[in-house]
């Protein structure tokens, strides 16, 4: 089966439900991915725009966020190359209240061996996992 690749915005209307025409068939289309009628691709820059756009148009919390992201990226018909990393990039996201681009950054430095981020972000600072300096 020949794969298609899925923007954020049928997410985000599936979602947010916000435009009902798209909205409804956001929810059909990916109804079908889930039921692998369908084989969808997203890339990691569709998960952050998504999370992005719940952040700033409706002011969702993170935990909220977390919370409606991470069901999508677990639909069977759904391909997100290294998808089980971003349950632990949800978590420091809505636990540890770091942006999710640090987030996946801390993830990704993990999945490289490399524990020192240098950075001038404080963040950081109340991350175990990773030892922030600075230049």
């Amino acid at each position: 089966m020949a794969h298609v690749f899925l923007d954020s915005n049928v997410l985000l209307r599936h979602l947010l439900q916000d435009v009902s025409e798209q909205a409804a068939r956001a929810t059909a289309y990916l109804e079908k991915v889930e039921s692998g009628e369908v084989a969808a691709r997203i890339s990691d820059a569709v998960v952050m725009e998504t999370v992005f756009v719940l952040e700033r148009s409706v002011r969702a919390t993170k935990r909220e966020i977390r919370e409606l992201v991470l069901p999508l990226l677990e639909l069977r018909g759904l391909v997100l190359p290294g998808k089980r990393r971003f349950r632990r990039v949800f978590d420091l996201y809505a636990d540890q209240n770091i942006s999710f681009v640090d987030a996946y950054h801390v993830v990704q430095m993990k999945r490289w061996g490399i524990g020192d981020v240098v950075s001038f972000d404080r963040d950081f600072d109340r991350l175990v996992e990773v030892r922030r300096r600075e230049p």
